[in-house]
Protein backbone atom coordinates (compact mmCIF):
# COMPACT_ATOMS: atom_id res chain seq x y z
CA UNK A 1 0.00 0.00 0.00
CA UNK A 2 1.32 3.17 -0.72
CA UNK A 3 1.27 5.72 1.97
CA UNK A 4 0.76 9.41 1.16
CA UNK A 5 2.89 12.04 2.89
CA UNK A 6 1.88 15.64 3.97
CA UNK A 7 3.59 18.38 6.14
CA UNK A 8 1.63 20.17 8.91
CA UNK A 9 1.40 24.15 8.51
CA UNK A 10 3.35 25.96 10.55
CA UNK A 11 -0.23 27.31 12.39
CA UNK A 12 -1.80 23.86 12.65
CA UNK A 13 1.90 22.42 14.23
CA UNK A 14 1.96 25.51 17.05
CA UNK A 15 -1.72 24.74 17.28
CA UNK A 16 -1.16 20.57 18.13
CA UNK A 17 2.09 21.90 20.64
CA UNK A 18 0.19 24.70 22.66
CA UNK A 19 -2.54 21.94 23.07
CA UNK A 20 -0.35 19.49 24.35
CA UNK A 21 1.17 21.69 26.85
CA UNK A 22 -2.38 22.12 28.00
CA UNK A 23 -2.91 18.72 28.41
CA UNK A 24 0.46 18.66 30.36
CA UNK A 25 -0.52 21.33 32.60
CA UNK A 26 -3.61 19.97 33.47
CA UNK A 27 -2.38 16.84 34.52
CA UNK A 28 0.52 18.51 36.27
CA UNK A 29 -2.06 20.33 38.11
CA UNK A 30 -4.24 17.50 39.03
CA UNK A 31 -1.23 16.01 40.29
CA UNK A 32 -0.91 18.57 42.84
CA UNK A 33 -4.65 19.08 43.51
CA UNK A 34 -4.64 15.27 44.84
CA UNK A 35 -1.34 14.70 46.39
CA UNK A 36 -3.44 14.13 49.20
CA UNK A 37 -2.18 10.38 49.91
CA UNK A 38 1.25 8.64 50.48
CA UNK A 39 1.17 7.27 47.10
CA UNK A 40 -0.66 10.28 44.98
CA UNK A 41 1.85 12.35 46.81
CA UNK A 42 5.19 9.44 45.55
CA UNK A 43 3.35 9.23 42.07
CA UNK A 44 3.72 13.50 41.90
CA UNK A 45 7.56 13.00 42.15
CA UNK A 46 7.85 9.72 40.01
CA UNK A 47 7.54 7.39 42.36
CA UNK A 48 5.99 5.17 44.29
CA UNK A 49 5.23 4.75 47.81
CA UNK A 50 4.45 0.90 49.18
CA UNK A 51 3.80 -0.99 51.87
CA UNK A 52 4.36 -5.13 52.63
CA UNK A 53 0.85 -6.42 52.64
CA UNK A 54 -0.59 -9.88 54.95
CA UNK A 55 -2.74 -11.67 53.02
CA UNK A 56 -4.21 -12.94 56.62
CA UNK A 57 -5.55 -9.17 57.35
CA UNK A 58 -7.33 -8.53 54.05
CA UNK A 59 -10.56 -9.46 55.55
CA UNK A 60 -10.36 -5.88 57.97
CA UNK A 61 -11.81 -2.74 57.32
CA UNK A 62 -9.73 -0.44 58.51
CA UNK A 63 -6.61 -2.46 57.36
CA UNK A 64 -7.90 -2.65 53.97
CA UNK A 65 -8.82 0.63 53.76
CA UNK A 66 -5.80 2.00 54.86
CA UNK A 67 -3.95 0.15 52.57
CA UNK A 68 -6.10 0.82 49.18
CA UNK A 69 -6.21 4.78 49.91
CA UNK A 70 -2.59 5.44 50.97
CA UNK A 71 -0.11 3.48 49.10
CA UNK A 72 0.21 2.45 45.30
CA UNK A 73 2.80 -0.47 45.61
CA UNK A 74 2.43 -3.72 47.23
CA UNK A 75 4.98 -6.16 48.47
CA UNK A 76 3.56 -10.09 49.97
CA UNK A 77 5.28 -10.10 53.21
CA UNK A 78 5.72 -13.77 53.80
CA UNK A 79 3.52 -15.15 51.29
CA UNK A 80 5.76 -15.00 47.98
CA UNK A 81 8.96 -17.08 50.58
CA UNK A 82 10.17 -20.40 50.18
CA UNK A 83 8.61 -22.00 52.45
CA UNK A 84 5.37 -20.50 51.59
CA UNK A 85 4.99 -21.12 47.57
CA UNK A 86 7.49 -24.81 47.79
CA UNK A 87 6.76 -25.99 51.24
CA UNK A 88 7.39 -29.49 49.57
CA UNK A 89 10.08 -30.42 46.81
CA UNK A 90 7.87 -29.48 43.37
CA UNK A 91 4.64 -28.88 45.30
CA UNK A 92 3.79 -25.18 44.67
CA UNK A 93 0.98 -23.36 46.25
CA UNK A 94 -0.14 -20.05 45.54
CA UNK A 95 -3.20 -19.17 46.69
CA UNK A 96 -1.80 -16.99 49.87
CA UNK A 97 0.18 -15.17 47.45
CA UNK A 98 -2.31 -14.95 44.76
CA UNK A 99 -5.08 -12.86 46.59
CA UNK A 100 -2.58 -9.96 47.92
CA UNK A 101 -1.01 -9.52 44.32
CA UNK A 102 -5.33 -9.90 43.41
CA UNK A 103 -5.71 -6.97 45.40
CA UNK A 104 -3.18 -5.55 44.80
CA UNK A 105 -4.17 -5.34 40.53
CA UNK A 106 -7.82 -4.23 41.22
CA UNK A 107 -6.30 -1.53 42.87
CA UNK A 108 -4.28 -0.41 40.09
CA UNK A 109 -0.95 -1.34 42.60
CA UNK A 110 2.27 -2.07 41.52
CA UNK A 111 3.54 -5.33 43.22
CA UNK A 112 6.87 -6.06 44.32
CA UNK A 113 7.81 -9.56 44.76
CA UNK A 114 9.85 -11.04 47.47
CA UNK A 115 11.62 -13.23 47.53
CA UNK A 116 13.34 -15.93 45.45
CA UNK A 117 16.84 -16.95 47.10
CA UNK A 118 16.94 -16.23 50.82
CA UNK A 119 19.22 -18.32 53.69
CA UNK A 120 16.09 -17.72 55.78
CA UNK A 121 12.79 -19.24 55.79
CA UNK A 122 13.53 -22.29 53.92
CA UNK A 123 11.87 -25.62 53.91
CA UNK A 124 14.19 -28.37 55.70
CA UNK A 125 14.32 -30.62 52.31
CA UNK A 126 15.94 -27.37 50.73
CA UNK A 127 19.19 -27.82 53.11
CA UNK A 128 19.21 -31.59 52.60
CA UNK A 129 20.25 -31.06 49.24
CA UNK A 130 23.53 -32.51 47.49
CA UNK A 131 24.90 -29.51 44.80
CA UNK A 132 23.43 -30.87 41.91
CA UNK A 133 20.05 -31.53 43.34
CA UNK A 134 20.02 -28.05 45.03
CA UNK A 135 21.41 -25.96 41.54
CA UNK A 136 18.27 -27.95 39.78
CA UNK A 137 15.96 -26.77 43.02
CA UNK A 138 16.86 -23.31 42.92
CA UNK A 139 16.51 -22.65 39.08
CA UNK A 140 13.21 -24.71 39.09
CA UNK A 141 11.90 -22.68 42.25
CA UNK A 142 12.69 -19.32 40.44
CA UNK A 143 11.01 -20.54 37.29
CA UNK A 144 7.89 -22.04 38.59
CA UNK A 145 7.50 -18.81 40.71
CA UNK A 146 8.27 -16.36 38.13
CA UNK A 147 6.32 -18.15 35.97
CA UNK A 148 3.28 -17.84 37.87
CA UNK A 149 3.46 -14.32 37.74
CA UNK A 150 4.64 -13.28 35.08
CA UNK A 151 3.79 -9.92 33.19
CA UNK A 152 2.46 -9.12 36.86
CA UNK A 153 5.63 -8.15 38.97
CA UNK A 154 7.39 -4.72 38.89
CA UNK A 155 10.66 -5.62 40.30
CA UNK A 156 11.89 -8.95 41.75
CA UNK A 157 13.94 -9.26 45.19
CA UNK A 158 15.84 -11.99 43.41
CA UNK A 159 18.47 -12.83 46.21
CA UNK A 160 18.43 -11.56 49.53
CA UNK A 161 20.65 -10.78 52.43
CA UNK A 162 23.26 -12.98 51.10
CA UNK A 163 25.98 -11.12 53.09
CA UNK A 164 27.57 -11.00 56.34
CA UNK A 165 27.15 -8.24 58.79
CA UNK A 166 30.51 -6.69 60.22
CA UNK A 167 33.59 -5.62 58.82
CA UNK A 168 34.67 -8.91 56.41
CA UNK A 169 32.65 -8.21 53.95
CA UNK A 170 32.18 -12.05 52.90
CA UNK A 171 29.21 -14.12 52.09
CA UNK A 172 26.94 -15.20 54.38
CA UNK A 173 26.76 -19.05 54.85
CA UNK A 174 23.64 -20.65 53.63
CA UNK A 175 22.93 -23.65 51.96
CA UNK A 176 23.70 -22.05 47.99
CA UNK A 177 26.17 -20.31 49.18
CA UNK A 178 27.90 -23.52 51.16
CA UNK A 179 27.17 -25.51 48.07
CA UNK A 180 26.80 -24.15 45.34
CA UNK A 181 29.77 -20.99 46.18
CA UNK A 182 29.97 -17.36 44.88
CA UNK A 183 28.44 -18.22 41.85
CA UNK A 184 25.05 -18.47 43.00
CA UNK A 185 23.74 -14.79 43.07
CA UNK A 186 24.79 -14.88 39.51
CA UNK A 187 22.97 -17.57 37.94
CA UNK A 188 20.02 -17.01 39.86
CA UNK A 189 20.02 -13.92 38.27
CA UNK A 190 19.99 -15.12 34.69
CA UNK A 191 17.69 -17.67 35.80
CA UNK A 192 14.96 -14.55 36.23
CA UNK A 193 15.68 -13.17 33.84
CA UNK A 194 14.60 -15.51 31.34
CA UNK A 195 11.75 -16.49 33.40
CA UNK A 196 10.34 -12.83 32.81
CA UNK A 197 12.43 -10.34 30.96
CA UNK A 198 9.80 -7.46 31.66
CA UNK A 199 10.64 -7.63 35.62
CA UNK A 200 13.56 -5.64 37.24
CA UNK A 201 15.55 -7.65 38.79
CA UNK A 202 16.97 -6.47 42.42
CA UNK A 203 19.17 -7.34 44.95
CA UNK A 204 18.14 -6.68 48.30
CA UNK A 205 19.76 -6.38 52.22
CA UNK A 206 19.94 -4.86 55.33
CA UNK A 207 22.31 -2.56 57.32
CA UNK A 208 23.61 -1.51 54.08
CA UNK A 209 21.74 1.92 53.94
CA UNK A 210 25.42 3.92 54.47
CA UNK A 211 28.86 3.32 53.07
CA UNK A 212 30.44 0.28 55.39
CA UNK A 213 31.87 -2.98 54.65
CA UNK A 214 28.97 -4.65 53.50
CA UNK A 215 27.53 -2.24 51.84
CA UNK A 216 30.63 -1.54 49.53
CA UNK A 217 30.79 -5.36 49.24
CA UNK A 218 27.24 -5.45 47.63
CA UNK A 219 28.30 -2.24 45.61
CA UNK A 220 31.59 -4.33 44.18
CA UNK A 221 29.25 -7.16 43.03
CA UNK A 222 26.83 -5.48 41.18
CA UNK A 223 29.89 -3.37 39.87
CA UNK A 224 31.11 -6.40 38.65
CA UNK A 225 27.32 -7.73 37.39
CA UNK A 226 27.59 -4.31 35.19
CA UNK A 227 31.19 -4.92 33.90
CA UNK A 228 29.80 -8.38 32.65
CA UNK A 229 26.22 -8.20 31.66
CA UNK A 230 24.82 -10.20 34.35
CA UNK A 231 21.43 -8.77 34.58
CA UNK A 232 20.42 -6.51 37.07
CA UNK A 233 17.99 -3.78 37.31
CA UNK A 234 18.08 -2.46 40.75
CA UNK A 235 19.38 -2.76 44.63
CA UNK A 236 17.01 -2.78 47.48
CA UNK A 237 18.15 -1.12 50.74
CA UNK A 238 16.02 -2.42 53.79
CA UNK A 239 15.78 0.80 55.62
CA UNK A 240 15.36 -0.95 59.41
CA UNK A 241 16.05 1.93 61.47
CA UNK A 242 16.28 2.34 65.69
CA UNK A 243 18.16 4.43 68.13
CA UNK A 244 21.04 1.75 68.04
CA UNK A 245 20.94 1.74 64.14
CA UNK A 246 19.82 5.52 63.42
CA UNK A 247 19.16 6.55 60.00
CA UNK A 248 22.80 6.77 58.29
CA UNK A 249 24.25 10.46 57.74
CA UNK A 250 25.64 9.29 54.39
CA UNK A 251 22.46 7.11 53.05
CA UNK A 252 22.04 9.35 50.44
CA UNK A 253 25.64 9.49 49.21
CA UNK A 254 25.55 5.49 49.56
CA UNK A 255 22.00 5.58 47.55
CA UNK A 256 24.05 7.83 44.83
CA UNK A 257 26.92 5.62 44.68
CA UNK A 258 24.81 2.79 43.88
CA UNK A 259 22.40 4.80 40.90
CA UNK A 260 25.80 5.41 39.13
CA UNK A 261 26.91 2.01 38.72
CA UNK A 262 23.45 2.05 36.25
CA UNK A 263 20.72 0.16 38.57
CA UNK A 264 17.71 1.97 40.26
CA UNK A 265 17.68 1.92 44.20
CA UNK A 266 14.95 1.54 46.27
CA UNK A 267 13.99 1.95 49.95
CA UNK A 268 12.23 -1.67 50.45
CA UNK A 269 11.67 -2.50 54.17
CA UNK A 270 11.40 0.94 55.83
CA UNK A 271 10.23 0.96 59.47
CA UNK A 272 11.72 3.15 62.19
CA UNK A 273 11.41 2.44 65.78
CA UNK A 274 10.22 5.30 67.87
CA UNK A 275 7.51 8.25 67.98
CA UNK A 276 6.91 11.53 68.10
CA UNK A 277 8.66 14.66 66.26
CA UNK A 278 12.28 12.20 66.50
CA UNK A 279 10.66 9.51 64.88
CA UNK A 280 9.18 11.92 62.24
CA UNK A 281 12.51 13.44 61.23
CA UNK A 282 14.12 10.44 60.55
CA UNK A 283 11.19 9.76 58.56
CA UNK A 284 11.61 13.03 56.24
CA UNK A 285 14.98 12.38 56.14
CA UNK A 286 14.83 9.18 54.40
CA UNK A 287 12.56 10.37 52.49
CA UNK A 288 14.41 13.08 51.39
CA UNK A 289 17.85 11.03 50.48
CA UNK A 290 15.69 9.31 48.06
CA UNK A 291 14.28 11.94 46.15
CA UNK A 292 17.06 13.74 45.74
CA UNK A 293 18.92 10.73 44.01
CA UNK A 294 17.13 10.52 40.38
CA UNK A 295 17.24 7.07 40.46
CA UNK A 296 15.89 6.13 43.41
CA UNK A 297 12.04 4.96 42.33
CA UNK A 298 10.22 4.17 44.90
CA UNK A 299 9.47 3.44 48.61
CA UNK A 300 8.09 0.70 50.77
CA UNK A 301 7.76 0.53 54.50
CA UNK A 302 7.08 -2.44 56.20
CA UNK A 303 3.58 -2.67 57.20
CA UNK A 304 0.50 -0.58 58.06
CA UNK A 305 -0.50 -0.59 60.93
CA UNK A 306 1.87 -0.94 64.32
CA UNK A 307 -0.05 -3.19 65.53
CA UNK A 308 0.96 -6.48 62.92
CA UNK A 309 4.80 -5.03 62.41
CA UNK A 310 7.00 -7.63 63.29
CA UNK A 311 8.62 -4.90 65.46
CA UNK A 312 5.16 -3.83 67.09
CA UNK A 313 6.55 -3.13 70.61
CA UNK A 314 8.87 -0.29 68.97
CA UNK A 315 5.89 1.63 66.89
CA UNK A 316 7.89 1.88 63.97
CA UNK A 317 4.98 2.24 61.14
CA UNK A 318 3.24 5.83 59.92
CA UNK A 319 -0.29 4.62 61.50
CA UNK A 320 -0.64 3.72 65.05
CA UNK A 321 -2.33 0.18 65.89
CA UNK A 322 -5.39 2.18 65.56
CA UNK A 323 -5.04 3.14 62.32
CA UNK A 324 -4.62 6.59 63.04
CA UNK A 325 -1.84 8.65 61.37
CA UNK A 326 1.16 9.86 63.21
CA UNK A 327 3.26 12.41 63.39
CA UNK A 328 6.04 10.57 61.19
CA UNK A 329 2.71 9.88 58.02
CA UNK A 330 2.64 14.16 58.52
CA UNK A 331 6.71 14.19 57.80
CA UNK A 332 6.82 11.71 54.73
CA UNK A 333 3.41 13.36 53.24
CA UNK A 334 5.22 17.06 53.45
CA UNK A 335 8.58 15.51 52.44
CA UNK A 336 6.98 14.21 49.32
CA UNK A 337 5.22 17.82 48.22
CA UNK A 338 1.90 16.22 49.61
CA UNK A 339 -0.53 18.28 51.59
CA UNK A 340 -3.39 16.81 53.60
CA UNK A 341 -4.11 13.41 54.29
CA UNK A 342 -4.18 12.34 57.82
CA UNK A 343 -5.65 9.31 57.32
CA UNK A 344 -9.16 11.07 57.72
CA UNK A 345 -12.33 8.41 56.61
CA UNK A 346 -14.75 11.19 57.05
CA UNK A 347 -12.95 12.92 53.81
CA UNK A 348 -12.33 16.84 54.04
CA UNK A 349 -15.64 18.10 56.02
CA UNK A 350 -14.67 16.37 59.06
CA UNK A 351 -13.95 18.37 62.12
CA UNK A 352 -13.15 18.33 65.93
CA UNK A 353 -13.26 19.96 68.79
CA UNK A 354 -10.92 20.67 72.12
CA UNK A 355 -12.11 21.34 75.18
CA UNK A 356 -9.79 21.93 78.17
CA UNK A 357 -10.42 21.20 81.81
CA UNK A 358 -8.18 21.16 85.37
CA UNK A 359 -8.43 18.10 86.99
CA UNK A 360 -6.12 18.35 89.90
CA UNK A 361 -4.31 21.09 91.06
CA UNK A 362 -1.33 22.03 93.63
CA UNK A 363 1.22 24.96 95.01
CA UNK A 364 3.58 23.95 91.84
CA UNK A 365 2.06 22.23 89.81
CA UNK A 366 -1.12 21.43 88.08
CA UNK A 367 -3.04 18.58 85.75
CA UNK A 368 -5.21 19.16 82.46
CA UNK A 369 -6.55 17.29 80.59
CA UNK A 370 -8.32 18.26 76.65
CA UNK A 371 -10.98 16.32 75.29
CA UNK A 372 -11.18 15.65 71.36
CA UNK A 373 -14.83 15.43 69.99
CA UNK A 374 -15.58 14.48 66.59
CA UNK A 375 -18.03 16.33 64.73
CA UNK A 376 -20.88 14.94 62.52
CA UNK A 377 -18.17 12.93 60.25
CA UNK A 378 -16.09 9.79 61.59
CA UNK A 379 -12.35 10.84 62.07
CA UNK A 380 -8.89 8.57 61.53
CA UNK A 381 -6.79 10.97 63.54
CA UNK A 382 -6.73 14.55 65.06
CA UNK A 383 -4.34 17.67 66.40
CA UNK A 384 -4.93 20.16 68.99
CA UNK A 385 -2.22 22.85 69.55
CA UNK A 386 -2.22 24.28 73.30
CA UNK A 387 -0.02 27.44 74.32
CA UNK A 388 1.35 27.43 77.63
CA UNK A 389 2.30 30.48 80.07
CA UNK A 390 6.34 31.19 80.42
CA UNK A 391 7.63 29.99 82.65
CA UNK A 392 5.11 27.09 82.82
CA UNK A 393 7.06 23.46 82.07
CA UNK A 394 4.63 20.58 80.38
CA UNK A 395 6.41 17.96 82.72
CA UNK A 396 4.71 14.57 81.14
CA UNK A 397 1.69 13.49 78.90
CA UNK A 398 -0.50 10.89 78.41
CA UNK A 399 -2.79 9.44 75.96
CA UNK A 400 -1.06 11.76 73.21
CA UNK A 401 2.37 12.29 71.33
CA UNK A 402 3.58 16.42 71.68
CA UNK A 403 5.82 18.31 69.61
CA UNK A 404 6.89 21.76 70.55
CA UNK A 405 7.24 24.97 68.90
CA UNK A 406 8.90 27.47 71.53
CA UNK A 407 5.97 27.30 74.46
CA UNK A 408 3.28 25.70 72.06
CA UNK A 409 2.75 22.29 72.04
CA UNK A 410 0.42 20.34 69.31
CA UNK A 411 -0.45 16.79 70.60
CA UNK A 412 -1.68 14.03 68.41
CA UNK A 413 -2.88 10.60 69.89
CA UNK A 414 -0.82 8.04 70.77
CA UNK A 415 -3.31 5.16 70.11
CA UNK A 416 -6.85 7.50 70.26
CA UNK A 417 -6.95 8.65 67.07
CA UNK A 418 -10.18 7.35 65.05
CA UNK A 419 -13.02 8.51 66.77
CA UNK A 420 -16.38 7.58 65.18
CA UNK A 421 -19.34 10.21 64.80
CA UNK A 422 -19.69 12.37 67.88
CA UNK A 423 -17.45 10.27 69.97
CA UNK A 424 -14.61 11.67 72.34
CA UNK A 425 -11.74 10.72 73.94
CA UNK A 426 -8.86 12.49 76.21
CA UNK A 427 -5.46 13.27 76.99
CA UNK A 428 -3.99 14.75 79.68
CA UNK A 429 -0.71 16.34 80.92
CA UNK A 430 1.32 17.64 84.35
CA UNK A 431 2.80 20.88 84.49
CA UNK A 432 4.98 22.65 86.77
CA UNK A 433 3.92 26.15 87.25
CA UNK A 434 6.83 27.60 88.06
CA UNK A 435 5.22 31.03 89.49
CA UNK A 436 2.84 30.90 86.98
CA UNK A 437 -0.83 29.43 87.37
CA UNK A 438 -2.39 30.60 83.92
CA UNK A 439 -4.30 28.12 81.98
CA UNK A 440 -2.94 27.06 78.82
CA UNK A 441 -4.44 28.55 75.37
CA UNK A 442 -6.39 26.13 73.45
CA UNK A 443 -5.40 26.79 69.87
CA UNK A 444 -8.17 23.99 68.34
CA UNK A 445 -8.70 21.13 66.88
CA UNK A 446 -7.77 19.79 63.45
CA UNK A 447 -8.68 16.64 61.67
CA UNK A 448 -4.87 16.18 60.34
Amino acid sequence: MRMTSFRLSRAATAALVAAAALTAAAHSAEAAETADTLGSAAAAQGRYFGTAVAASHLGETDYVSTLNREFDSATPENEMKWDATEPTRGTFTFSAADQVVNHAQAQGMDVRGHTLVWHSQLPSWVGGLGAADLRSAMNNHINRVMGHYKGQIHSWDVVNEAFQDGGSGARRSSPFQDKLGDGYIEEAFRTARAADPAAKLCYNDYNTDGVNAKSTAVYNMVKDFKSRGVPIDCVGFQGHFNSNSPVPSDLRANLQRFADLGVDVQITELDIEGSGAAQADSYARVVEACLAVDRCTGITVWGVTDKYSWRSGGTPLLFDGNYAAKPAYDAVLSALGGSGGGGNPGGGTATCTATYTRTADWSSGYNGQVTITAGSEPIGSWAATLTFASPQRVQATWNAVPTWSGNVMTARPSWNGTLAAGASTSFGFTVAKNGSDAAPVVGGCTVS
